[in-house]
């Protein structure tokens, strides 16, 4: 038998926030979707005057990097993205209802070695998005490695 780690509350809400800070530093109007691990929602905000879209593409990164283990940005890096085009996964994108996000923004949440959900951004570009994302991961990092945890934290991630 395994024992996991599962993600609540209290560390997406911490997760969260810096996301958030992050973004009034940048001063882009973010939203910010953490879920667990099988792509679902625990907490989700939307800064004031971000897109009304921002729920629904947040969500889509976060779910997409939490079931696939990967960040969503790596599908569509040259050369071998596979959701490139002449690619093995090509049109990915279109599976889970178009839930599947291809794009740069979400980020799987990996705790001692495991995927235990995503973290996912809308709202700003690339570069900024992803500036976002890994203040996230940092704030878990910092929340659970005084307590014997190590979380990645870094851009390109791949399970």
């Amino acid at each position: 038998m395994k024992q996991v780690l599962k993600l609540e509350l209290e560390e997406a809400r911490v997760m969260v926030a810096a996301a958030v800070a992050k973004a009034l530093e940048l001063n882009v109007p973010e939203t910010v979707c953490i879920a667990d691990d099988g792509g679902y929602p625990i907490a989700l905000e939307r800064m004031n005057g971000a897109r009304v879209t921002g729920p629904q593409i947040a969500w889509n990164k976060a779910f997409t990097a939490a079931g696939h283990k990967r960040s969503t940005h790596l599908f569509t890096t040259p050369p071998n993205g596979p959701a490139l085009p002449g690619n093995e996964a090509f049109g990915i994108q279109l599976s889970f209802e178009g839930r599947f996000a291809a794009f740069v923004g979400g980020f799987p949440v990996v705790v001692d070695g495991e995927v235990i959900g995503g973290v996912g951004l809308s709202g700003g570009n690339g570069e900024q998005d992803i500036a976002c994302g890994i203040a996230a991961l940092a704030a878990l990092a910092a929340l659970l490695e005084p307590k014997g945890h190590k979380v990645m934290v870094q851009a390109d991630i791949k399970k």
